[in-house]
C-alpha cells in the first residue's frame, strides 16, 4: 500500500536523479515483485492472460509504476525507462495513453540465461535451433526488448563470464597469436562471436554490452567484500588486453566494433522482428531476414557447407564471423556476388546456393 506521501518521495527521488544528477533514464530492478502480491515466487508465467489480471496483481504497485513514467516522460520525454519484468506482463512496454505501463524497454533477461544453460549442459551436436529461435524471439508484439548475450549477474561475485566459460583456464595460456590455436581457442572464439551476432540480430529492438563482454573479458568481475577479504584484485576490467596485438582478444573486439557499425549502417534493431526461413537440428544452421539483410549461422561443430540452399534475392557477404581480422577461417570468398533464382524454398519463391 502507497501512501500519498511515500508516493510524493518516490517521484521526486526520480526527478531529482534526472534534474540534479542529469541521469538520461533508469532500469527498474525486481519489477516482477512489484507487480504481483506473490512476489513471482513459486510461480512460473507461460504467457496465459490469467497469470497478469487478477487479484494476485499488485495494483497499488502497478499504478505507481505507471505514475512513474507518466511523470518522466511528461517533464523530460528524452528520458527512456527499462524494466526488469521476468513475468511478461501484457502492455507494460506500451504509453501509459493506452493504458500500459509506460515503460520503454524491457530486458530479455531469458537469452543470457538461456546460452550459459545451453554452454552449461549441452554437448555441441546436441544444441537445439528451434529452441535458440524461441527463446530469441519470444516477446510480446509491438513492446521493445532489451537484448543481450550475457548478463553482470554471470560475471559477478565468482560466476564465469561466457568467454570464460567456452575457453576457460586456456585464456591465460593459449590467447597469444605466437601460440597454435588450439581446439578449446577456437571454438570459443568462434561461438562467442556467433553468440553475440545472433543476439544483437534477432533478439530484440535494443542491444546491451556489459563492459568487457565485447573482447571476451577472461575474469568475473568481484567488488571487495567479506566473502573475498575485501580483496580489490577482480574489481577492475582489463582493457588493456585489446591494445595488445599479440593477443587474439582484438579480433573479438574488432567483430563487435562491425557488428555495431553495421547495425548503424542498416538500423535492423528499429526494423520489425526477423522473419526466420530456417532452423535445421541435423545441419545446425539457422537463417532469417531482417532490415533487408540476411543473416545465416551454421552453429555445427565440424561440418562445413557448400552448396548450401537459403532464402535470398542478392547476396554479398557485409560481416564474416570467419574473416581473418576476426580470428577466422577465411573460408568465404568476399568479393563474389550471387543472385538468386525462382526456385522455391523454405517458403519463400526465391533462393540460391552458397
Amino acid at each position: 500500500y502507497f501512501s500519498w506521501e511515500v508516493l510524493r518521495f518516490l517521484l521526486s527521488n526520480l526527478r531529482m536523479w534526472i534534474e540534479d544528477y542529469r541521469f538520461d533514464g533508469f532500469r527498474f530492478d525486481g519489477v516482477t515483485s512489484m507487480l504481483y502480491h506473490h512476489h513471482g515466487i513459486g510461480t512460473g508465467f507461460s504467457g496465459d492472460y490469467n497469470e497478469y489480471f487478477g487479484l494476485h496483481v499488485d495494483e497499488d504497485a502497478l499504478c505507481y509504476l505507471m505514475l512513474a513514467n507518466h511523470m518522466i516522460k511528461f517533464l523530460h520525454p528524452e528520458c527512456i525507462t527499462i524494466a526488469e519484468d521476468v513475468s511478461g506482463m501484457p502492455a507494460l512496454c506500451r504509453p501509459v495513453a493506452e493504458g500500459g505501463g509506460g515503460f520503454d524497454y524491457r530486458l530479455a533477461m531469458a537469452i543470457p540465461d538461456k546460452w550459459i544453460q545451453i554452454i552449461k549442459e549441452l554437448k555441441d551436436e546436441d544444441w537445439n535451433m528451434g529452441n535458440i529461435v524461441h527463446t530469441l524471439t519470444n516477446r510480446r508484439y509491438e513492446e521493445k526488448y532489451i537484448a543481450y548475450a550475457e548478463s553482470h549477474d554471470q560475471a559477478l561475485v565468482g560466476d564465469k563470464t561466457l568467454a570464460f566459460r567456452l575457453m576457460d583456464a586456456e585464456m591465460y595460456t593459449n590467447m597469444s597469436v605466437l601460440s597454435p590455436l588450439t581446439p578449446v581457442i577456437d571454438r570459443g572464439i568462434q561461438l562467442h562471436k556467433m553468440i553475440r551476432l545472433i543476439t544483437h540480430a534477432l533478439g530484440g529492438e535494443s542491444y546491451l554490452n556489459f563492459m568487457g563482454n565485447e573482447f571476451g573479458h577472461p575474469e568475473w568481475l568481484d567488488f571487495p567484500r567479506k566473502g573475498n577479504n575485501e580483496s580489490y584484485h577482480y574489481a577492475r576490467r582489463q582493457f588493456n588486453l585489446t591494445e595488445d596485438h599479440l593477443l587474439r582478444y582484438r579480433f573479438l573486439n574488432s567483430f563487435d566494433r562491425d557488428m555495431n557499425k553495421l547495425e548503424e549502417r542498416f538500423g535492423w534493431l528499429a526494423s520489425p522482428p526477423a522473419y526466420v526461413s530456417e532452423k535445421h537440428e541435423s545441419n545446425k544452421v539457422i537463417a532469417f531476414e531482417r532490415a533487408g539483410l540476411i543473416f545465416i549461422f551454421n552453429f555445427h561443430p565440424y561440418q562445413s557447407y557448400v552448396d548450401y540452399r537459403v532464402v535470398i534475392f542478392k547476396y554479398k557477404i557485409l560481416l564474416d564471423s570467419d574473416a581473418e581480422e576476426y580470428g577466422g577461417h577465411q573460408r568465404l570468398d568476399h568479393s563474389t556476388e550471387y543472385f538468386s533464382e525462382e526456385y522455391p524454398h523454405n517458403y519463400r519463391p526465391n533462393s540460391l546456393m552458397v
